[in-house]
């Protein structure tokens, strides 16, 4: 009881100090929530436009990424036909550019697309791309960033095409780009019958093994994977989640780091009181508990403020209209709590040396410290 009695009078003698820390623990950790959560929410988008409504993705063998995949009509025509198949859907992906835009992401779809089926129609209707005329549906982000509207003509690369619709979807990267009919898509980025992936639609899920198997036997150089297995197989997204962790984890070694450099302020500003304590009887331990438990508090506190304005900055990012469609504002409690659980981690790891240090105080010498 008395150790816990002098954890709290230490650290609200040193009120600044104390704040301080805790405020570097606590922006640490709100950076990396806030970086971790973007990020693998931009991951679930990135899976999200691949698993629109289906179960399984087909995309070319050995691609290092799915713009480079190739998949042939004629095989997306057979599969369709497979009595195990409720409907699979050819997507082309492509990468347009506009006046002063130089990077949009194109979809070229059929008028059958989940995406776009699913998609709150603004203006125009799914017809807009049943045919091969140099027609395209913007997302609502791209309409309002290249200020166009339904039968507005928009330069795209060296060729102009007629605005027939705008919709509003769920998906950022799907908002802001470019809808084009599939066949107009395979003739602008010369890919005539082939698609980038097919999206499909099991009549039962258990049929995914023996789907996969058919594939498998009947196209060689292609390979169908569940929606789940291909995030977790494809090396982007990979990337992406390390990144994420990597970026959070230094902000939160800063924020240990500051706990570290107050705890050893902590320490050296105290011996004699150190001292005087070994002189009435505190055992080693009881000195070390003292130090690690100014720590705990102060990381635990951190880490708490730190959930907090983490939340709240990704909540704020979600408002944003620039950012509509971008950042996914749940927070998996799993990340939370690791998180939290690596701040408080962090902070203990950095009242070592301290602890250390002053358990091998002599209260002799220290008495004479000045």
């Amino acid at each position: 009881m008395i150790v816990l009695k002098l954890v709290a009078t230490n650290l609200r003698r040193h009120r600044v100090r104390t704040l301080i820390s805790v405020a570097g623990v606590a922006f640490s950790v709100a950076a990396m929530l806030t970086v971790v959560t973007i990020l693998q929410g931009a991951v679930a988008m990135f899976s999200g436009i691949l698993s629109n409504d289906s179960e399984m993705i087909v995309f070319e063998r050995n691609v290092s990424d799915l713009f480079f995949s190739n998949v042939p009509d004629e095989a997306v025509a057979q599969i369709n036909a497979w009595p195990m198949v409720s409907r699979a859907n050819p997507v082309l992906f492509g990468i347009v550019s506009s006046a002063g835009h130089p990077i949009v992401t194109c979809f070229g779809v059929t008028p059958g697309d989940a995406r776009v089926r699913n998609a709150t129609w603004l203006s125009g209707d799914r017809r807009a791309l049943a045919g091969d005329a140099p027609d395209i549906v913007l997302g609502e982000r791209a309409a309002a960033f290249l200020n166009a509207k339904t039968g507005s003509l928009i330069p795209i690369g060296h060729d102009t095409f007629a605005v027939r619709g705008i919709v509003r979807t769920a998906n950022g990267f799907e908002d802001g780009g470019v809808f084009m009919p599939l066949s107009e898509a395979q003739k602008f980025f010369h890919r005539r019958g082939l698609s980038s992936v097919a999206t499909v639609k099991l009549k039962d899920k258990d049929d995914a093994a023996a789907f996969k198997r058919e594939v498998s036997r009947r196209f060689p150089d292609l390979i169908a994977l569940e929606d789940k297995e291909f995030d977790r197989s494809y090396s982007q997204f990979r990337i992406l989640s390390a990144t994420s962790w990597a970026v959070g984890g230094c902000g939160v070694l800063l924020g240990g780091l500051g706990v570290a450099n107050t705890m050893i302020m902590s320490v050296f500003t105290r011996i004699r009181e150190i001292a005087i304590l070994r002189v009435n009887g505190f055992s080693s331990g009881q000195i070390a508990a003292i130090v690690f438990g100014e720590s705990a508090l102060v990381s635990a506190a951190g880490a708490a403020a730190g959930l907090l304005l983490g939340l709240a900055a990704i909540y704020a990012l979600k408002l944003m209209p620039a950012m509509h469609g971008y950042v996914d504002p749940h927070v998996r409690a799993v990340v939370a709590l690791a998180v939290a659980a690596l701040a408080c981690c962090t902070g203990a790891a950095g009242a070592l040396y301290p602890a250390f240090y002053a358990i091998r105080l002599r209260a002799v010498e220290a008495l004479r410290f000045e």
